[in-house]
């Protein structure tokens, strides 16, 4: 029988206002056969009394431990050491709310893998109360490690690894603390895809997706928040993000397949070379973005040297 316990992970930072709805929802899934690790980063407005009052309703399926407090992040890469051998495990958000069946719809996605497999899924965005927005994009072109090296597609808060998958990212998860990764999702698709894990995105939204004020990242598909993220991309600050990226994935470069390690080759070279260089290696590696808009932004960006290492 494939493994069916889930580790669900979840980081958690002056969450009270929408914790009790995120863990009532966990507590109403489907798959019962769960257990919840929260590492909490020094919350003072009564988010670990929130967790408490869970645990002692879900006795001995709940810990809480406190955080490194070193951003979520950190947290989250610091929660991946907990999870035991054969395991699989899920990220959660604090603020969200998970449709009844998230877990079991995962888990009998990667149960037909023995090798790594990384599921996520499409989300409802809401609004602060949870009043249905839209859904977020479904993805057309294929996910890969060309896309993932230049994109974060597979969304943290739907994640959830087979065991196979969760061996990968402990023994990456050093790398990536040292090399001060700054989205943990992100670097969980790359170092997947890098490993050539089964990538799978299912196109039902698996979770109401809460967009409020203190949102860690919030929604990327209105016109604000695609220019704020062209504007990182020009400023540079998406450059420092593929360092630093680039950094904890070569620490495994030794154990990946050489094709994939030639694409790693080919993004050091896009961000570190001039713009001639630099553009020859973004039409080697074969990098895309999900839409030829994000893929010409990805280019213009290249061209303009707006990549290479931010040392201000």
């Amino acid at each position: 029988m494939p493994p069916s316990h889930v580790v669900i992970l979840l980081a958690t930072y002056q969450g009270a206002e929408h914790l009790d709805v995120q863990l009532d929802s966990i507590a109403a899934q489907s798959h019962g056969d769960w257990s919840l690790i929260v590492s909490d980063d020094g919350s003072h407005d009564g988010t670990q009394a929130i967790v408490q009052r869970f645990a002692d309703l879900h006795q001995g399926r709940v810990q809480l431990l406190e955080g490194p407090r070193a951003g979520a992040a950190v947290n989250f890469l610091s929660l991946l050491q907990r999870v035991p051998q054969g395991s699989l495990a899920a990220f959660c958000d604090q603020d969200d709310q998970w449709l009844p069946d998230k877990l079991s719809r995962a888990v009998a996605a990667l149960a037909v893998h023995s090798g790594p497999a990384h599921y996520a899924a499409r989300t409802v965005i809401t609004d602060s109360r949870l009043r249905p927005l839209t859904t977020s994009r479904r993805f057309t072109r294929p996910l890969g490690l060309r896309n993932a090296l230049i994109q974060a597609c597979m969304a943290g808060n739907t994640s959830v690894f087979n065991p196979a998958a969760v061996a990968l990212l402990q023994a990456g998860a050093p790398h990536a603390r040292r090399a001060g990764v700054i989205s943990h999702d992100w670097w969980a698709y790359q170092l997947m895809a890098a490993f050539d894990a089964a990538l799978i995105h299912d196109p039902q939204p698996c979770l109401l997706y809460r967009q409020h004020a203190r949102s860690e990242v919030g929604r990327n598909d209105t016109l604000p928040a695609l220019a704020a993220r062209l504007r990182k991309l020009m400023a540079g600050e998406f450059g420092t993000w593929l360092h630093a990226n680039h950094a904890a994935l070569s620490a495994l470069a030794p154990q990946m397949p050489p094709g994939n390690v030639r694409i790693l080759q080919q993004l050091e070279r896009m961000v570190n070379c001039p713009p001639p260089q630099a553009l020859a290696a973004l039409r080697r590696g074969g990098f895309y973005r999900q839409t030829k808009a994000g893929t010409a932004a990805l280019v213009l960006s290249v061209a303009t040297g707006a990549l290479r290492k931010c040392t201000a």
